[in-house]
């Protein structure tokens, strides 16, 4: 997400960190290819225009121009203005105290992806808040609406509410709020029906409803990949009803992000969540501070750290630590590792969220490297006998023939996987000459990242500095530091 936005204003940034020395006029020039970007990323003009002329501003000032280092100042200035525009540094959640049951009202237009989002949002707030839910189709109007949203129900394991043929949008609601109560469920949500544009009949159906469900939340559900449309929309939406926050779905197929940066400043609602792919897990809270530090080329290692904690088990992870440590890392292990990649979103994923992995994303996409790599990885580790991934010692030249049959793919490829497992079990030989995983530790804790890996001291990535950007002197950024003091 972004990507086509952040590549374009990491371009501009690197070109003013490269620099000693700025004046004004250099200021002036690189936000007007920010300008220019941010309107090529379809985000709203007077956001566009309002974002520029405050960072300008700040970024003009004597104190920024005649500091030591210009241009991260100025990096900094843009990175706090786009958070604000976002809508501050912490994710807004769900109001989920009220008394139950709490009802949350879903609205939108055809297509935007309500009733998925709608399934999500039972399955988070089942899973990840502990609280019963309940939801309920509204929609009577597009064929077989409810009957999905039945279906989404069982496959997230949270009860809907059974259908009566011929019942409007209104007694369902009131239908729906007696059950949710008979049930005792927590929180109940309501899928209303979209329309292909808004309407009058639209307006008049979502507010009959509000004034029976009495709704704690109001979610708008808008397609990010829609663009100026989505803004339209929200605006739209946010003159008739009273919302209370916004789900940006397809975020995860959205270059530009016009949708997310003006989404904020046009409805003075927050964007709660961000759907990021079509698996009914594919939600995300919306932390406008990461979302900053993403378009800034900055990376995402908190998202990165909760995405993998969600993955990975501990038990599983202590056991291939251990196991690495003795030098038993075999193809399994391997398996093992490349599923969890693959589970944690991919390659590009992982890539787009690592500070100062732009230029190795980009190299990446260059070179044909695509998540398709580890599904093959994959299929040739299944073509082999247990004996041979427990043992790739075994696997000669016929045996090799014989797996790249199996997997589809030619003994250069196997060549390839073999070498990669034999470079990790050199790391893992190396890093326990170091005194393993505490003396690596060690490393970290007295001269920072540089000190243990000193090939990345210096390279500067996207930051263009000493070290990798958002990682002042090795350091881990704070937000991701304070995570790890939590766990």
């Amino acid at each position: 997400m972004f990507d086509s936005l952040s590549d374009r204003l990491t371009g501009v940034f690197d070109r003013l960190r490269g620099r000693g020395a700025l004046n004004e006029q250099d200021v002036r020039e690189a936000m007007r290819e920010v300008r220019i970007a941010l309107l090529e990323a379809d985000v709203a003009l007077p956001v566009a225009r309002e974002f520029i002329n405050k960072v300008t501003e700040q970024a003009v000032g004597q104190q920024v121009l005649k500091s030591v280092t210009p241009g991260q100042q100025v990096v900094k200035i843009v990175n706090d203005e786009l958070v604000a525009m976002l809508g501050g540094e912490d994710a807004v959640g769900l109001e989920l105290e009220a008394k139950p049951p709490v009802v949350i009202m879903m609205v939108g237009l055809q297509g935007s992806g309500k009733t998925t989002s709608t399934a999500k949002l039972g399955r988070l707030i089942r899973e990840k808040h502990g609280k019963k839910a309940m939801m309920a189709s509204l929609d009577v109007n597009r064929p077989a609406a409810q009957e999905q949203l039945a279906v989404l129900g069982q496959q997230v394991d949270v009860a809907t509410l059974p259908i009566v043929a011929g019942q409007q949008p209104v007694d369902i609601a009131r239908r729906a709020m007696e059950s949710a109560k008979l049930q005792a469920a927590d929180v109940l949500l309501l899928d209303t029906a979209g329309r292909l544009h808004v309407d009058e009949a639209l307006m008049a159906e979502m507010k009959a409803v509000a004034s029976v469900a009495a709704p704690t939340e109001v979610l708008l559900v808008v397609d990010s990949l829609t663009g100026q449309d989505a803004v339209n929309v929200a605006q739209s939406f946010s003159g008739e009803i009273d919302l209370t926050g916004v789900i940006l779905t397809r975020m995860d197929g959205d270059a530009r992000g016009g949708a997310a940066l003006s989404m904020r400043a046009v409805t003075g609602k927050p964007i709660k969540f961000a759907g990021t792919g079509e698996k009914l897990d594919a939600i995300e809270p919306f932390h406008p501070s990461r979302v900053a530090n993403r378009i800034l080329g900055m990376g995402d290692v908190v998202s990165l750290v909760e995405r993998a904690s969600q993955v990975v088990e501990k038990e599983d992870a202590d056991r291939m630590a251990e196991r690495m440590m003795k030098g038993q890392f075999d193809l399994n292990d391997l398996r093992t590792q490349l599923r969890q990649m693959q589970n944690m979103g991919g390659l590009g994923m992982l890539a787009g969220m690592l500070p100062g992995m732009k230029k190795a994303k980009a190299a990446m996409q260059q070179s044909g490297m695509d998540d398709g790599v580890l599904g093959r990885m994959d299929a040739i580790i299944g073509s082999m006998t247990p004996k041979e991934r427990a043992n790739p010692a075994l696997l000669n030249a016929k045996r090799k023939r014989r797996v790249a049959a199996g997997s589809g793919t030619q003994v250069q490829d196997i060549n390839r996987l073999l070498k990669m497992h034999q470079e990790m079990g050199k790391a893992m030989k190396q890093i326990k000459k170091m005194g393993g995983l505490k003396g690596l530790g060690a490393l970290f804790g007295k001269g920072g990242m540089g000190a243990a890996m000193p090939g990345l001291a210096g390279q500067g990535g996207a930051g263009g500095g000493a070290g990798l950007p958002g990682m002042d002197g090795g350091q881990l950024p704070p937000d991701l530091q304070n995570l790890l003091n939590k766990k």
